[in-house]
């Protein structure tokens, strides 16, 4: 059931324009099939996806043992990507909105929620900032998962203006991971109370890890 069907990238001709390449799937499914946190998410060959299905699975149940959820909660995941921790959040609060750059993660974001009938869920696609304003929605719990790079000054900028009491912040580099805290914190605003690292890659020096800041 992990298979993934043989697919072809395909460069466009060289031109003064940035042109996309494009996938083909030639045998067999799109997609890669794979269960995170009792969800079953369906992930197309050019989305991402954690490679280490178990550690991210302990570190989202480390995060749900931290934020003790009651069930009413809104939460904004922003950098959502297909839904991974989106989706088995929603089952337990009131109210998710996914935020995700990517547009094909946010159409198989989509396509996920309507597999697991999982209702009270809505994604956009768009850069955070521009999406937040859209949406106008003051969340409970803000979840950041950036990309290595670590936040945009907007995105932060963002949060201290909505000031949700509490924020996770998923991180896969500890440089920009402390740099952005230590922006958050400097607000007098929130202050970091438990940071859990995880093993995603043994032997090697990268680390997974994740912050809880709440509001002071």
């Amino acid at each position: 059931p992990r298979l993934l069907g043989l697919r072809l990238n395909t460069n466009p001709p060289r031109t003064n324009a940035i042109v996309a390449k494009t996938t083909h799937t030639i045998v067999g499914k799109s997609y890669l099939r794979e269960i995170f946190a009792g969800v079953e998410l369906n992930i197309a060959a050019d989305t991402f996806f954690q490679v280490n299905t178990r550690a991210a699975e302990l570190l989202y149940q480390a995060i749900i043992d931290q934020l003790n959820l009651s069930g009413d909660e809104t939460i904004i995941d922003a950098y959502c990507g297909i839904g991974t921790f989106s989706l088995p959040l929603a089952q337990k609060v009131r109210q998710v909105v996914g935020i995700e750059i990517n547009h094909a993660a946010i159409q198989q974001a989509k396509k996920n929620a309507v597999l697991n009938q999982i209702r009270n869920i809505t994604f956009y696609a768009g850069k955070v900032k521009n999406c937040l304003e859209q949406i106008q929605l003051k969340p409970d719990i803000f979840l950041l998962d950036p990309p290595r790079k670590g936040c945009d000054p907007q995105v932060i900028e963002t949060l201290l203006s909505l000031q949700p009491s509490c924020i996770v912040y998923i991180s896969c580099k500890p440089s920009t991971l402390a740099r952005d805290i230590q922006l958050l914190s400097q607000s007098n605003i929130y202050q970091p109370l438990y940071i859990q690292p995880a093993d995603f890659f043994p032997q090697t020096t990268p680390t997974e890890c994740f912050v809880i800041l709440k509001k002071k």
